[in-house]
């Protein structure tokens, strides 16, 4: 009988997934050009919130990582941490509030016949 493949399986599944928290404190600062301190502060800043493994440490998904990588050019641009914060989350609710605007508004009437060789 062969070995079970399940567990690994799922694991390969949760790397396409970009809420699984893949990525460790030092690999995620890494990734940005940053430092861990600069992850624990946004965290702090209850922009995001990683999951924390069965030891306590901190782990990252992609889309955490992708906020703190827009957090962190504000920053490098000369906006403080706590206005960076602010921005994004300003960026992502407009955002969400468009789309929503968008999948609930009607289609636009057509009250007159397109024009023709004009």
């Amino acid at each position: 009988m062969p070995p079970e493949r399940d567990q690994p399986q799922i694991a390969a599944d949760n790397l396409d997934d970009d809420d699984y928290p893949a990525y460790t404190m030092g690999r995620a600062a890494e990734m940005l050009g940053t430092t861990p301190g600069f992850l624990r502060s946004l965290d702090e800043a209850k922009l995001i919130e990683p999951q924390r493994s069965q030891g306590g440490h901190r782990r990252y998904s992609r889309h955490q990582l992708r906020i703190a990588s827009r957090v962190r050019k504000l920053v490098d641009q000369g906006t403080g941490l706590e206005a960076a914060c602010r921005i994004v989350t300003l960026e992502d609710q407009l955002r969400e509030a468009r789309q929503l605007n968008e999948k609930l508004s009607p289609p636009p009437e057509q009250d007159y016949p397109p024009l023709r060789g004009v």
